[in-house]
Formats: structure tokens, C-alpha cells, sequence
């Protein structure tokens, strides 16, 4: 029986030894075998990505981990998924294993914080370059391309101003080049759009956000296509990157109401957005919610769906009182990481740059306007209205 998203998802492996409706949380670094020719032909199994339901050592996962590969597998559409203990170790995970001295990489200039880090910082003691490009201008990442490029390093929407981009024509370009994509979809999830369908190598996603849903699980998962699976293998093998099984199962958890969960952050997002819109104190909001937008028709055009994360720019000359309206919301957790349950607030200084943070090079907005990202959560909508109108007051 042929099993819509939405079903699949409820129907994970259940626990038959023990008749549980939840599969089992298996912790183990050793695997014993019956025979070393067992153990052997196991072992090409695993590098020839055929079937398997346990590893033959614990550093490369455990029956839990493989379990929730199967599922985001069937998510993604993909070749095979690579599970990491933290979001940022997909993202190292795809640069370690695929890039070499001497390489280039490209990297769209909204990508999230640490993503820039390793690009800026990290890299370039191994002799790899990174080149930042304008999410805004297609150009501008055509021009960057020399035959020194290995990888295209995409995240749609950017981190805290939610640019999209034409990722299709980033596709077909990186294609001809002959050149690796990488696409960060933990706004999208691929619930509302498959990269890998589109023509990316890899998918990235941080377990920590969405899927896991309930702020109490860390963790990363790569989706990768055949042509690049043995290098991201090799590498993952060695490196020890993987996720442990009591975090799979608490994603596995998380991804039973995946659905249900995005839907209903989007529908509380609209209503919070047709507030913000009418303040005067508000000057934009970084959210695809104007049909004549360019960000709204690439939305349209590539995503099924969105979700609860968006930012808001406020003009003001004080930036102390932008920082009172942060600190006066009550239901509105002020800390790092979204796709919970709750709501949450950060205000978000993206020119700073220190000896361990890289700025913005295409920087739109004036020194008097301040990106506030908010993350809308599962709570009454007309309370967490009431709480912005509250707070918005403080505002100079």
C-alpha cells in the first residue's frame, strides 16, 4: 500500500521483541558477528549502501540512527543520509569530506554563522579559499566561478534576512561547471522542498531545528546523491561525526508531527505578520508574505510550504530601546536555535566582526535599521500579539 508523506510519517519501526509502538534506543560501540567472513561481507554491504539494519561498529551509528536515516531517506528522496551529532557537523561534514587544498568554495553571503566561520576561518589553513557571493545577484556568483571552484554552498532562505534565491539556475550553472551544490534547507525542511529532486549533490538539514521540534535534542542530517556518497562515507567513517541513538530517537519522535507541527507555525506566523504589518515602528518584514515580492515568487516557485521563522527591521536612531522591546516580551524566550515549541527573540548585529565572527559583505539595510528574528511557536497567537503590542511601546 502506497503510503502518503503524512501517514509514513506516524508509522515508524515499532518495537516487535517488545511490543512497544516506538522502536528501540540501541547503544552500542561493539557488534559482534558470527564469523569474520560475516563481518567482511557486512562491511561492503555498508560502503556499497545496500540494505542494512545495524553497523558493524558503533562510531558509524547503531539500530536507532539507521532507523531515522531510513526515514529522512524516504523525506529526502535521496541516495543515502549521513546522521551527525550537532547541525554545523552536516555542514563540516560536507566541506571536510569533498574539499582539498587548492580548492574554491562558493558561499552564499546569508549563510548562518558558523557556516561562514569555517569558510573564512577554518579552510584556509587547509589551503582551500572561500569566495562570498551576493544572494541577491545571480551574477555576481556566475563571476565568481573559476576552474578552481569544487562547491556551491547554498542556504535558501539566508539566516536572519531570508533572501531567496533562483535555485534551479544555481543548479543548471554548478551543472555545466561541473561543480558540487550544497543546499542548507532547514528553513524548508523536505517536507517543502527536495533538494536533491531539483538537482543538488547534497541536502542539509539541522535535526535540531524542526525535526526534532521540542528544544531537547542537537543533532545534523546530510542527504547525498550517489556521486558523491563514497567520499562523504570515507570521511564520515573516520571522523566519527555520528548522531547518538538516544538524540535519533528523540528526532524520530519529533518527525511523527513534522506536519502537523509546520502547519500550524505557519498558520499562527500569518497572524502575527498581518499585526506587525500595520506598525509604523516596523519597516519590513523579512518573511515571504507579499505576493508582488521577488522572495515571494521564489518561494512559490520552489517551496510547498513555510514556517515560523522570519525577521523583522526597525527603524530607530536608539538602538537601546530595540533592545528593551527584545528584553519586555514576556513569551518570547530570548536564546539561540528555533523550530520548538515555543517562541523565541534575538536581536541580530550582523556587522560585527570580531577575531571569531565574519560579517555581512552585501549588507542592505542602514545604520539606524536592526534586524530582529523572531521564531513563532505553537502558543495562542492573540497572546503572543498581544505581547509584541505590549513591547513594541518601548520603541524610540
Amino acid at each position: 500500500m502506497k503510503k502518503s508523506i503524512s501517514t509514513f510519517l506516524k508509522h515508524p519501526t515499532k518495537d516487535n521483541s517488545n511490543r512497544s509502538a516506538n522502536p528501540p534506543v540501541t547503544r552500542a560501540s561493539t557488534i559482534l558477528f558470527n564469523s569474520m567472513q560475516e563481518l567482511v561481507d557486512h562491511e561492503k554491504k555498508t560502503k556499497s549502501n545496500k540494505k542494512i539494519s545495524y553497523y558493524s561498529y558503533g562510531r558509524y551509528g547503531s539500530t536507532t540512527t539507521i532507523e531515522l536515516e531510513n526515514i529522512l531517506k524516504r523525506l529526502e528522496e535521496a541516495y543515502h543520509v549521513f546522521l551527525t551529532g550537532t547541525g554545523f557537523g552536516g555542514v563540516a561534514l560536507a566541506i571536510m569530506s569533498l574539499c582539498r587544498p587548492g580548492d574554491e568554495i562558493l558561499v552564499s553571503d546569508n549563510v548562518y554563522g558558523p557556516t561562514k566561520e569555517i569558510s573564512e576561518h577554518l579552510i584556509k589553513e587547509f589551503n582551500i579559499d572561500a569566495k562570498f557571493y551576493n544572494p541577491d545577484d545571480f551574477n555576481d556568483l556566475k563571476d565568481k566561478i573559476t576552474k578552481k571552484t569544487k562547491m556551491i554552498l547554498v542556504e535558501n532562505p539566508g539566516s536572519n534576512t531570508f533572501e531567496f534565491q533562483d535555485l534551479s539556475k544555481i543548479v543548471k550553472l554548478a551543472k555545466r561547471k561541473k561543480i558540487i551544490t550544497f543546499l542548507d534547507n532547514t528553513w524548508g525542511t523536505p517536507l517543502y522542498l527536495k533538494p536533491l529532486k531539483l538537482g543538488f549533490d547534497m541536502s542539509f538539514c539541522s535535526a535540531t531545528k524542526y525535526f526534532s521540534g521540542h528544544s531537547d535534542a542537537m543533532g545534523g542530517s546530510l542527504a547525498v546523491n550517489k556521486k558523491v556518497f563514497k567520499k562523504v562515507m570515507f570521511f564520515y567513517k573516520l571522523s566519527g561525526y555520528r548522531m547518538s541513538a538516544d538524540e535519533a530517537y528523540l528526532i524520530i519522535r519529533g518527525l511523527r508531527t513534522l506536519d502537523i507541527r509546520l502547519s500550524k507555525h505557519y498558520e499562527n506566523t500569518k497572524k502575527v505578520i498581518n499585526f506587525l504589518k500595520k506598525q509604523k515602528k516596523i519597516k519590513e518584514i523579512l518573511y515571504p508574505h507579499k505576493p508582488s515580492s521577488k522572495n515571494y515568487k521564489l518561494w512559490k516557485k520552489y517551496y510547498t510550504g513555510a514556517n515560523g521563522l522570519f525577521s523583522i527591521v526597525i527603524k530607530s536612531k536608539k538602538k537601546t530601546s530595540v533592545v528593551k522591546f527584545v528584553n519586555k516580551l514576556e513569551l518570547f524566550g530570548i536564546g539561540y536555535s528555533w523550530g520548538g515549541f515555543e517562541s523565541l527573540v534575538l536581536l541580530q548585529d550582523l556587522r560585527i566582526k570580531t577575531k571569531y565572527t565574519v560579517a555581512r559583505k552585501y549588507f542592505r539595510f542602514a545604520k539606524d535599521e536592526h534586524i530582529v528574528r523572531l521564531h513563532i511557536g505553537l502558543e495562542d497567537p492573540k497572546d503572543l500579539i498581544d505581547d509584541l503590542k505590549k513591547s513594541l511601546r518601548y520603541i524610540k
